[in-house]
């Protein structure tokens, strides 16, 4: 209890001793100003529920009424009660304490080590004693085990190896070794030792029976966040209904009109800003501006991809073609910056802000797995939906992800003779913030309404005259920065 602050003003106030305190406890109490929620505890909180107080002060509560305890088994990996509220502990003594919604399982076993530490008053198995002690035989399955499942356990060393490497997951295996036989533990590290080998292929991957280790021992390593917000993504465009909206640049003439824009925004919104009039001039001469020739690379890297109707018409069909057709067009996209290694997956983690991508190590692991969402998808929009955001998360390359990720998504409406999506700069931040709430706050809603929004403006531009296409643009602010302009919706019949 803290001793400097009044009883009836403390959430948690444990019975005691001193005369004093217990008198002050019961007066409070039958006074109405505290309540007692289980044996030896109270509380000054009268309006939450008993469960919800322990829950909120549960290791403090443990640590005083059980000092020296230690959390172990499942409880020293997971720090929480399970589904049914069971919690597991290493103590002198063996028993079962019944609390408010939580059952505390009390277990003999050897006394803690010099690496079980936690606070003062409460120890916890250190991750590699709690491995070994989550192989321990249970005769009780579920949440109500003292250990986690081998799938679990397969999760958590992929976790290790992903985390630290293959050499962070042989130390964890090599100090397990050491305290196993201090524990006389030799049987569950003999187990684990089988596990960690053949998550790295030093033994036979057939005992293998979670999808993320089996992927690492075959060579995929993926990240399963990664997947399960790609999964939720998945779900969300099953569930819709999209507008179709058909090609209408269907010449030749018209089609390059459309994508002098779609390369001309999507670099600017990269940070790769010209005039209208210079990028006009870059694509209608072919040759870069004598003083920016790598930006002007870029221009036309993207615009003789999204220019050519044969090469946008093409579509992954497995995940090798995807990462195939992926590395050509970064090729081609970035070829005047070889410092950003054009058509090579990163070899090197990268971010935005306080946002990291996906592992470098889990590439094509993470494609991989990705693809197979992707594949389920019929409705043309919703794959092209999924795509970008795919590659636009996994992040595959050093430099010009967004660009390709754009590429990519246009294709799947090319392939399907539908409106391609142009991203006009003053509708950057609405692309950018659709994208951040996916990413951060797995809202799917926004991003898709995002994109719908852009796709119904892009499919108003159209025609072989590229001077009424760029004024359309120029009415509907297209061009404009800031907070004070919005995207504006013209009728070009109007």
């Amino acid at each position: 209890m803290d001793k400097h602050t009044p009883l009836h003003l403390q959430e948690i106030i444990f019975s005691s001793s001193n005369p004093s305190i217990s008198r002050s406890i019961s007066y409070l109490e039958r006074s109405g100003q505290l309540k007692k929620i289980a044996p030896r505890i109270y509380t000054s909180n009268l309006n939450e529920s008993p469960e919800t107080i322990i829950r909120r002060n549960l290791f403090k509560i443990i640590g005083h009424l059980f000092p020296g305890i230690m959390l172990s088994h499942r409880t020293a990996l997971e720090y929480k009660p399970t589904s049914t509220g069971d919690m597991f502990f290493t103590y002198p003594s063996q028993r079962i304490v019944k609390l408010p919604g939580i059952t505390l399982n009390l277990m003999k076993g050897p006394g803690t080590m010099e690496r079980d530490t936690l606070n003062e008053n409460l120890r916890a198995s250190s991750q590699e004693r709690a491995f070994l002690e989550n192989l321990q035989e249970s005769r009780k399955p579920g949440p109500k085990s003292k250990t986690l499942t081998i799938p679990e356990l397969e999760e958590r060393l992929d976790n290790i190896a992903r985390s630290r490497g293959e050499q962070g997951l042989n130390e964890f295996r090599d100090q397990a070794r050491h305290i196993s036989e201090e524990l006389g533990m030799q049987k569950e590290f003999e187990k684990l030792n089988k596990l960690v080998g053949a998550i790295l292929t030093t033994k036979p991957s057939s005992i293998l029976r979670s999808p993320l280790a089996i992927a690492r021992a075959f060579g995929h390593p993926y990240d399963p966040v990664r997947i399960a917000l790609f999964e939720k993504l998945f779900v969300e465009l099953q569930q819709r209904e999209f507008v179709n909206l058909p090609e209408r640049n269907t010449t030749q003439l018209a089609f390059r009109n459309f994508a002098f824009f779609e390369a001309y925004f999507s670099n600017f919104i990269e940070g790769t800003r010209f005039e209208i009039e210079e990028a006009k001039q870059i694509i209608e001469t072919s040759r870069p501006l004598p003083s920016r020739d790598e930006d002007s690379h870029d221009i036309l890297g993207t615009y003789h991809l999204v220019n050519n109707t044969k090469e946008m018409s093409i579509t992954p069909d497995s995940p090798d073609r995807l990462m195939e057709i992926l590395q050509y067009r970064h090729k081609i996209l970035l070829s005047a910056r070889p410092s950003k290694n054009p058509g090579l997956f990163k070899a090197r983690n990268n971010q935005a802000g306080d946002t990291s991508f996906v592992d470098h190590g889990l590439v094509t692991g993470t494609l991989t797995q990705a693809f197979d969402f992707y594949k389920g998808l019929k409705n043309p929009f919703a794959k092209a939906v999924y795509m970008m955001f795919m590659i636009s998360e996994v992040h595959p390359f050093d430099d010009g992800n967004g660009r390709i990720a754009r590429v990519m998504m246009n294709a799947e409406l090319v392939s399907a003779r539908q409106t391609k999506i142009i991203i006009p700069t003053v509708f950057r931040e609405d692309y950018l913030g659709g994208l951040r709430g996916l990413t951060r706050r797995q809202e799917p809603d926004t991003y898709i309404r995002m994109l719908q929004r852009a796709q119904l403006f892009s499919s108003v531009l159209v025609g072989e005259d590229m001077a009424k296409m760029q004024e359309i643009l120029e009415y509907s602010n297209a061009f404009k920065e800031g907070e004070d302009y919005i995207l504006q919706f013209v009728d070009p019949s109007a």
